[in-house]
């Protein structure tokens, strides 16, 4: 995937709960700072003690929404607190479009900003920085988005404005700067190299997804990115960054007729076309082990089945469920047996990650490598004994109010309002769906999560990568509740 200052689009339940609240996909945040700045000047915390157990309180929205006269699907919150609002244009761009040039939404969404009627690279990033505002984008394999952050004083809005529909709805697509980002890219994939995390997880991919185009790596191949040519950038813009093919978001000091105002000169800018259909669920993968021998001390272990995809009633459950196996930090299933118990390693997480169509669950670990495959076997015993057992209420009673406390970071800011209804366009999701979400999930009983897990995921189905050198194995130790030493499975990259 690549991302240049724009945070990938997450809604609750994928991974930490507290992270995906706060944004799959993925992937870095926004540049919040202008905002948070700002907000540190108004609003102070509430402690513990002025909570005095009441639920903490979150921001009510009114979400507006409507499309414009191209066919853009326009979701709006108006929030006067601070002069300035978040613009999040979001296209079904993504590398899951790329046909038979791997790479190729990278490289369009790469482009964007490098050069536009009488601008440079150079010029664009200075026009955006003189009016204080700020411009991202990034491609994933669903998407494609860019943002922009603005003052919403007139002066400012304007320009900022009109530089920004150029940039994204006309783009030159300058040849020198092709050139160098292909370098750019490539010098990526020989640094890769190296990484044994990184070649373990294209290898996942590819081996859950097979001939699915969600199967290659989003930024493409060393092999495909070369070819690539400015024609096939200007087809795949002209094809893929429609108004048909976009949901635009809005967040910010903007009146209902203001905010109209900035989609309809968004939607206007970009080309006239429909939007493109989603990929074709991707078929059931072959269960197996592939290792990847790699010079290194640790070995990274990738196991992986096919989750869900966005609109998946069950979603609210199956994030419950995650949450509880390895979702979390410290207290979760995984954490606890495998680092907290035995020290086996630094970190061990879980995640589903829903998609347009149906997207990876996946666990991620690394241990140190002669421990490697009684590791492997102790994770997939866990989830076996999880999938016939399920949580306990203990568990899954934490597990709510964990998210109790964390779902008013899902609509702190600005930024992740922004985000969130990037998401909801997006998915196609009801505009109440962060408030049914939170409904459903409190409600949730230990049979039904264990249903939906069960439903969902099989231990004896798991696609599973392993990247480290090939050494003779030791029994595991024992488990403890004291360790002695820190976790074995301390990062390497």
């Amino acid at each position: 995937m690549s991302n240049r200052s724009a945070s990938r689009y997450t809604l609750p339940g994928s991974g930490i709960i507290l992270m995906a609240l706060a944004m799959a996909f993925s992937p870095a945040q926004a540049d919040t700072k202008a905002e948070n700045s700002a907000a540190r000047q108004t609003n102070t915390l509430q402690s513990l003690a002025e909570l005095d157990g009441k639920a903490p309180s979150r921001r009510q929205l009114n979400i507006q929404s409507w499309n414009t006269a191209e066919g853009a699907r326009v979701l709006f919150v108006e929030a006067r607190e601070l002069p300035m609002f978040d613009l999040r244009v979001t296209f079904a761009a993504g590398s899951s479009q790329d046909g038979d040039t791997p790479g190729l939404a990278t490289l369009t969404n790469a482009m964007l900003n490098e050069g536009v009627a009488g601008k440079d690279v150079t010029a664009i990033a200075q026009g955006f920085e003189g009016l204080g505002a700020d411009f991202g984008n990034g491609s994933y394999r669903d998407m494609a988005v860019a943002t922009l952050r603005s003052l919403s004083a007139a002066d400012k809005r304007e320009p900022a404005l009109k530089l920004f529909a150029e940039v994204v709805g006309r783009p030159t697509f300058p040849e020198d700067a092709l050139k160098r980002i292909k370098n750019q890219v490539l010098a990526g994939f020989e640094y890769e190299k190296q990484n044994p995390g990184k070649l373990a997880g294209k290898a996942l991919f590819a081996n859950l997804y097979g001939n699915h185009p969600y199967a290659h790596p989003s930024d493409g191949t060393a092999q495909s990115i070369a070819p690539i040519s400015l024609e096939q950038l200007r087809a795949f813009h002209a094809r893929a960054y429609t108004a048909g093919n976009a949901v635009i978001a809005l967040v910010g000091d903007l009146s209902r007729d203001e905010a109209q105002a900035v989609a309809a000169q968004v939607s206007a800018a970009l080309p006239k076309g429909p939007a493109l259909s989603k990929p074709q669920q991707p078929e059931a993968p072959k269960p197996g082990i592939t290792h990847i021998d790699f010079p290194s001390k640790q070995t990274h272990l990738m196991l992986a089945e096919l989750g869900i995809d966005r609109n998946d009633p069950d979603w609210p459950a199956l994030s419950m469920g995650n949450q509880i196996l390895g979702g979390g930090a410290f207290g979760t299933r995984l954490m606890t047996e495998v680092r907290e118990k035995r020290g086996l390693t630094y970190g061990v997480y879980s995640a589903f990650s829903p998609m347009q169509v149906r997207g990876p669950f996946m666990i991620n670990l690394q241990t140190r490598a002669e421990l490697s495959e009684g590791t492997l076997k102790l994770v997939q015993d866990i989830l076996a004994d999880y999938l016939k057992t399920g949580p306990t209420q203990q568990e899954l009673d934490d597990a709510k109010r964990e998210l109790a406390g964390s779902f008013p970071l899902s609509n702190a800011s600005n930024s992740s309002i922004v985000g969130q209804l990037g998401a909801i366009g997006f998915y196609d999701l009801p505009l109440t769906w962060l408030e049914d979400f939170m409904q459903q999930s409190q409600s949730l009983t230990v049979d039904q999560v264990k249903a939906a897990l069960n439903k969902h995921l099989a231990a004896d189905k798991l696609v599973i990568v392993t990247a480290g050198p090939k050494v003779p194995q030791k029994p595991l130790p024992a488990p403890t509740d004291k360790l002695a030493e820190q976790p074995l499975g301390v990062p390497e990259h």
